[in-house]
């Protein structure tokens, strides 16, 4: 289907960048933009290693240097998860962690830090299994989540996720990627609430030493076409990384894999993380 099809299809549902929890991601934004950066939206896993320590790393990260928090929820078939967030899953799993039990550990984040915005991401058969994911975002909604990214959902199918976001009072975070077309590109980022998340190369998620040299003309272009913040991910690893995506004009920087990794084999160097949190929010200064 055409981005202009699609834009057609879609146009009587009923957006949830404009809900309470859109409109809490907006200001993080914001704020970031007020401070001269791309806002840092560092990744954790919920469960990894276990419950405990894992509300730790999201509170660390947190106090680190994040404007907002972004929650993978662990999924046996995580298809566009790259090796090291795969892992953490599936050892969040092994030690027991549930759908309700990722919630009731994002509730104690967001009860423990209130002001940062929290971002889940998961995959359509964990959030809506052949329904309308009614029951499931209204759970996201109490467990204080501001919007959700629904990595394998499209606007074309996801009407009907959006208009339960809605009615929950979240945002249904779209996303882009280098072969999304021009006209796509437009079409899927004036649907996605929050804002559009801009894979930065093609392939799974994954630390790389480099990015790829087409990222700053690839932010150009979904930036030119967005109506709603842009924030780029996949591959990013260091400072450095967030520099080149934050002086590119992207408004926000998206981190997982590095930071998975930088918890170390057992995913318990919460305080190597951190460093790493603090050192990625310097790199998204702008000039």
């Amino acid at each position: 289907m055409s981005g202009a099809a699609v834009a057609q299809a879609i146009a009587s549902v009923p957006h949830t960048n404009d809900t309470p929890g859109a409109h809490r991601i907006a200001s993080a934004f914001r704020a970031a933009a007020e401070d001269g950066r791309a806002a840092l939206i560092p990744y954790v896993v919920a469960g990894y290693p276990d419950v405990e320590t894992s509300v730790a790393v999201a509170c660390a990260a947190i106090d680190s240097g994040a404007d907002l928090l972004e929650v993978g929820l662990p999924y046996s078939d995580p298809l566009a998860d790259g090796a090291t967030n795969q892992r953490a899953s599936q050892a969040a799993l092994r030690a027991g962690i549930t759908f309700e039990g990722s919630l009731a550990l994002v509730a104690r984040i967001s009860a423990a830090r209130p002001g940062v915005p929290i971002v889940t991401m998961g995959y359509a058969n964990q959030l809506i299994s052949g329904g309308d994911g009614r029951e499931r975002a209204q759970a996201l909604a109490r467990a204080g989540v501001a919007g959700t990214i629904v990595v394998d959902l499209t606007p074309d199918e996801g009407a009907p996720f959006e208009s339960a976001a809605v009615e929950a009072g979240i945002s249904v975070v779209y996303l882009v990627a280098p072969t999304t077309s021009a006209a796509r590109r437009a079409a899927v980022a004036a649907r996605s609430g929050g804002f559009l998340y801009c894979v930065s190369l093609v392939g799974v998620t994954g630390a790389r030493t480099a990015l790829p040299a087409s990222v700053a003309r690839l932010v150009a272009d979904v930036k030119a076409v967005s109506p709603v913040p842009v924030a780029v991910g996949f591959g990013v690893s260091k400072a450095a990384h967030a520099q080149v995506i934050a002086r590119a004009g992207a408004d926000g920087v998206v981190v997982g894999s590095a930071l998975v990794a930088a918890l170390g084999p057992d995913g318990t160097d919460v305080g190597r993380l951190a460093a790493l949190v603090a050192s990625l929010r310097e790199g998204t200064r702008r000039p």
